[in-house]
């Protein structure tokens, strides 16, 4: 197994309130209420804000952005090869693509798949689309380093890999979901270079797992026929197949099921018209959804939907929304000047090809009311150049409604400050719902790119909980100039964390709080009596000035209430330290190799 790397890739205020169940019935009686769709709007009727505003069609055309193919389409491979080519290392371009394949069987096919792009069958069933081939990400763009192989997803294939092993060798932002992989997985690029971690759902995996260099990896509800090794932090929920929790020698952590989850939602063709289907939420879950043919869920016509295309604004957006339709965003790139609002009970908002929201003038990009079953997935938020407090905010500043029967999620949703071009927000994510499901996601201060800096793409805070059990299931947040996440809700559950400290701290002084040294990435409010977390991860990588010490990576208050299982930290090449793991347990890290420092459960 290759030794670890020595140098890696370069809101609302909170408030305190835990609701009572016994106000449960009350609120879903509301929601029944609200959940009835309202009619579209005619034309010229008046806005809220006291514009004229046109009914807006549903349905049409998927845009140009979207690349359709069936077994018969000529030329399948080279129209592959020709997108890959654009977007090989196109990290921070503005093209975005959909390749969407019609049920059927394909033969003797390789798709890479690139940056902003998304690969999908259009089947009701992983197994109706399948390749006698692969889809492959390797890392040849950047010497075999895939620790920068972000944005880009494979999701609804069977795969029959031509040499037996399909590979995906991806860092953050990049999800393999609802596949079939009829041989093994490698998870690392070609000649084994480094890798930084994953995420795979509702996936079956028959052959064996090889992540070899991937530091880290989250699995939720799956299926695989093996897993060969672990470097600093391999998690498992609810997967059939998993080896035995035994962190941190291997480092592996492995509930049985996963507590509370919902697939996302896919676009799928029902003969010749297209729908997406929205999956229902599981408890307890084990093993993939759809062993036993189509799970339980709903389909929704397309003609159901506003598809936005690059050009869009806003105020249209939002007119679908009031006016009863669901939202899907073709690949594209969408500037708004002013916030997108959901306040439609069990609205989808679905993003295909790594649809990209940009706010330009500081507006919050997306606001979701305190209302029942909104499902945000596949969505890109683009901090602008103009600082908004807020990029996401999922409930009003002390929301109180139950939503534990239809909980909102946000699925593959990702924030990025930075790297594209100067951007700013003081808090990425702000979740102030109950019962919220945060299902992958990775939220982001770029440390590299264009337009990055300690105070050019200030970001002090990536994600902050204020709602009570909040679930949150592969939550990759990094390098925020203060808390990464700050936790004040009640119940709240963390299964895998993935964090690197900001890199281009100028010096102590920069990161002083108060009289600890540097902010904790992950936080858990003194307030707070009941938290738990599984399989998290911190890591500490100072290099304007290796000097720097980290006090701890996690913050919590000793309560009976309060449990994390399998915390590590990691200095990565002795650029910075911390002194603890969690609070003042664990020891300092210490020397110049990239090892773990110490690994803690907590109490």
């Amino acid at each position: 197994m290759p030794v670890p790397p020595t140098a890696p890739r370069s809101g609302a205020t909170p408030r305190r309130r835990h609701r009572s169940r016994a106000l449960g019935f009350a609120a879903l009686a509301v929601s029944l209420l609200m959940a009835v769709p309202t009619a579209q709007t005619a034309f010229g009727e008046e806005a809220r804000d006291g514009r004229e505003i046109q009914a807006v069609p549903g349905g049409g055309d998927l845009g140009p952005n979207v690349h359709v193919f069936d077994p018969s389409t000529p030329g399948i491979q080279g129209k592959v090869d020709e997108i890959f080519k654009k977007q090989e290392s196109a990290q921070f371009g503005l093209d975005r693509h959909a390749l969407l394949f019609k049920p059927g069987t394909y033969d003797d096919i390789n798709a890479q798949i690139g940056f902003y792009t998304s690969i999908a069958g259009l089947g009701l069933h992983p197994n109706d689309t399948t390749f006698n081939g692969d889809v492959t990400v390797d890392a040849g763009w950047f010497d075999g380093n895939a620790t920068q192989n972000f944005w880009r997803s494979a999701e609804n294939l069977t795969l029959n890999p031509v040499n037996g092993t399909n590979r995906w060798a991806v860092s953050q932002a990049a999800p393999f979901r609802r596949m079939h992989v009829k041989g093994g997985l490698n998870l690392a690029p070609d000649g084994y270079g480094w890798a930084s971690g994953g995420y795979i759902a509702d996936s079956k995996i028959d052959g064996t797992v090889g992540p070899y260099s991937q530091q880290q990896w989250y699995t939720r509800d799956s299926s695989v026929g093996g897993w060969t090794n672990a470097v600093w932090n391999m998690t498992f929920s609810g997967v059939e197949g998993a080896p035995a929790n035994s962190f941190p020698e291997p480092p592996y952590t492995t509930l049985d099921t996963t507590p509370i989850s919902r697939e996302k939602p896919f676009l799928y063709l029902d003969g010749d018209d297209y729908k997406v289907f929205v999956p229902q939420k599981r408890e307890n879950a084990r093993g993939v959804s759809w062993a036993n043919g189509t799970p339980p869920g709903e389909s929704i016509p397309l003609d159901q939907f506003y598809v936005v295309k690059e050009g869009a604004d806003a105020a249209t957006i939002n007119a679908a929304v009031e006016q009863g339709l669901h939202l899907l965003f073709t690949p594209g790139v969408y500037h708004i000047d002013e916030t997108i609002t959901i306040d439609r009970p069990d609205t989808v908002a679905l993003g295909i090809g790594l649809a990209t929201i940009i706010p330009d003038n500081g507006v919050t990009a997306i606001k979701v009311g305190d209302v029942d079953g909104v499902k945000l997935a596949g969505l890109l938020v683009d901090a602008g150049p103009v600082n908004s407090e807020t990029l996401i905010e999922v409930g009003p500043e002390n929301a109180s409604a139950d939503h534990a029967a239809n909980p909102t999620s946000l699925q593959d949703v990702f924030v990025r400050i930075g790297g594209a071009g100067p951007g700013k927000a003081t808090t990425s994510i702000v979740v102030n719902s109950d019962d919220v499901i945060i299902d992958h996601t990775w939220v982001w201060r770029a440390d590299h790119g264009e337009g990055w800096g300690w105070e050019t793409n200030r970001a002090d805070y990536g994600v902050r909980v204020n709602g009570d059990d909040v679930l949150a299931t592969g939550l990759f947040v990094e390098h925020f100039n203060k808390y990464d996440v700050e936790w004040y809700g009640e119940r709240g559950r963390t299964i895998f964390f993935q964090n690197e400290k900001a890199y281009d701290a100028p010096n102590q002084e920069a990161i002083q709080n108060g009289d600890t040294k540097g902010y904790a990435a992950y936080r858990v409010d003194d307030s707070v009596e009941q938290h738990e977390g599984w399989g998290m991860g911190s890591y500490c990588y100072y290099n304007v000035d290796p000097t720097i010490i980290q006090e701890h990576g996690f913050k919590a208050p000793v309560k009976p209430g309060v449990k994390f299982h399998h915390l590590i930290v990691v200095s990565l090449g002795g650029n910075g330290q911390f002194e603890h793991v969690i609070n003042d347990i664990g020891a300092p890290t210490s020397g110049t190799e990239t090892v773990p420092s110490q690994v803690v459960n907590f109490p």
